[in-house]
């Protein structure tokens, strides 16, 4: 595994440090401050006359990212998670024989130090620490990739990274922003009286949402089990028991492709709000917006590739409103079954003739109104055929109360107000059982027991998920949801990735 010769190099310095009576991963540290705070607390350095303290005195730590030699001193620049800083050793400010024989022989770009020493300002302007004490904390035997400023290659990025996260500081602020997306959206439903709470990752009915579930086996019960598509079923259950205001924060698993905002597990919160409509979630969801950008700091305004997204532009349109609208579709034609499939026809788009008006109208609304949807859109009423768990509408009966928010086209939340007729809900799931006998393997499955749950009475209630990852591609312009997730799923590599490999 480490047959590299420049692995093999480090390795062998690693040795001498042992000689040397140099543990090269020694256990304890004595920090007492971090780069950002060192930064931040010396910088009246800069009005002092001779522009250092010797008085003040820090210890710090961090990975090597650049190191530049120079006879009898040396200028380095280490990184830890709050920021970089420059160093500045000299052989004489140092212990009798250190620097020649352990420093310039066995340090390198890549190994984790900790120094201590006193603030100074360098002649070309930047605050930085003249060192009087060194110690190894981690040799590194791997050498950084060459390029200083970051890995372009991004199979490597995905595969590797920890690697990345080395490289790409700007990296690390994205997930230093998804950490805080999640703590806020906590805090914020907390804050409206929701309480958190936790349901099963496997379930023994696939539900809550259509489609195709990974399986796995029980062998203890001699069944299968599915990894949650969706928490709905469970967490509406628990409105049934009592409670009248849950939120969930965790995974879904989806066995299906993978593209720029798909992966097979995913984040979202869902939650379930008795005596409320869906109407009242939309004017939640501004709400939550609102915190979210107070509490990050940010624009209202956010660029997202070549557009800009105005967060204060929220608007709402049906559904079939929408399709002629937004999307150009002839208006005489969305509510007609056979005039849609003969428009889809015309314009060469692949058409199942055996999808009901519902699934019909919402293949036109992926093909020709979705990507229009830059500024927050609700788009409503949709209709029953595509919405198995969605309350109808009282006086549009072929409709729910139900929407979907999309922001610079990608759909961030799915809500409605709750289907609670146990007679209505084992309508849906039969006519959802027909779909999958005539081959739709992503329709919904009976779950007698939710039914059930129904029967004794569930409060009017609405409830929605909101897509975790997408919301954060959105707030850190980021347009794959691989780079909103620490480790996301790859094809099994083909060969080992060698970035040294040129190298030698």
């Amino acid at each position: 595994m480490f047959e590299n010769t420049y692995i093999q190099q480090r390795i062998e310095k690693a040795n001498n440090l042992r000689e040397l009576g140099v543990n090269p991963y020694a256990n304890e540290s004595k920090r007492n401050t971090t780069i950002a705070k060192y930064l931040n607390v010396n910088s009246d350095i800069f009005q002092k006359e001779d522009k250092r303290d010797e008085k003040r005195h820090y210890i710090v730590s961090g990975r090597i990212k650049f190191f530049r030699l120079m006879g009898k001193a040396s200028f380095l620049k280490i990184e830890d998670e709050s920021g970089m800083l420059q160093l500045y050793l000299a052989r004489d400010n140092l212990p009798e024989g250190f620097y020649n024989n352990v420093f310039k022989k066995n340090i390198e770009v890549g190994d984790i130090i900790e120094v201590g020493g006193f603030p100074f300002v360098t002649g070309q302007g930047e605050l930085s620490l003249h060192v009087d004490s060194v110690q190894i904390l981690t040799k590194a035997i791997s050498p950084l990739p060459e390029k200083y400023h970051g890995i372009q290659d991004k199979e490597l990025r995905y595969r590797q990274r920890y690697l990345d996260l080395i490289m790409n500081s700007e990296v690390r602020k994205t997930f230093h922003v998804r950490s805080k997306v999640i703590s806020l959206t906590r805090r914020f439903f907390e804050s409206k009286g929701f309480l958190e709470v936790e349901t099963p990752m496997m379930h023994p009915i696939a539900g809550g949402a259509n489609a195709k579930p990974f399986t796995t086996h029980h062998n203890a019960l001699g069944v299968d089990r599915f990894l949650r598509i969706a928490p709905e079923l469970y967490l509406k259950r628990l409105i049934v028991g009592g409670f009248e205001a849950v939120f969930e924060i965790n995974r879904n698993f989806r066995n299906e492709g993978m593209d720029a905002t798909h992966n097979p597990e995913f984040t979202s919160i869902e939650f379930y709000w008795a005596y409320k409509t869906y109407k009242d979630l939309i004017a939640l969801t501004k709400e939550y917006f609102e915190y979210l950008f107070e509490n990050l700091d940010l624009p209202t305004n956010l660029p997202y590739g070549e557009v800009e997204i105005d967060f204060n532009k929220f608007s709402e349109i049906p559904l079939i409103q929408s399709l002629y609208e937004i999307g150009g579709v002839p208006q005489d034609i969305v509510e007609d079954k056979d005039k849609i499939i003969a428009f889809m026809k015309e314009k060469n788009l692949e058409v199942n003739e055996s999808m009901n008006i519902g699934q019909l109208q919402g293949e036109l609304f992926d093909e020709y109104v979705e990507e229009k949807l830059i500024n927050p859109t609700f788009i409503t009423e949709y209709p029953v055929e595509i919405s198995p768990l969605a309350r109808r509408n009282d006086e549009k009966t072929h409709l729910t109360d139900r929407f979907e928010l999309f922001i610079a086209g990608k759909e961030i939340a799915n809500a409605f107000s709750e289907l609670n007729d146990p007679l209505d809900q084992l309508g849906r799931f039969e006519a959802q059982m027909a779909a999958k006998d005539s081959g739709d393997d992503e329709a919904h499955e009976m779950d007698e027991d939710f039914v059930n749950a129904l029967s004794y009475g569930m409060a009017p209630t609405a409830g929605q998920g909101i897509g975790i990852d997408r919301l954060v591609m959105m707030l850190t312009n980021q347009h794959s949801i691989r780079d909103v997730l620490l480790f996301p799923a790859m094809k099994p590599a083909k060969q080992e990735i060698d970035i040294y490999a040129n190298e030698e």
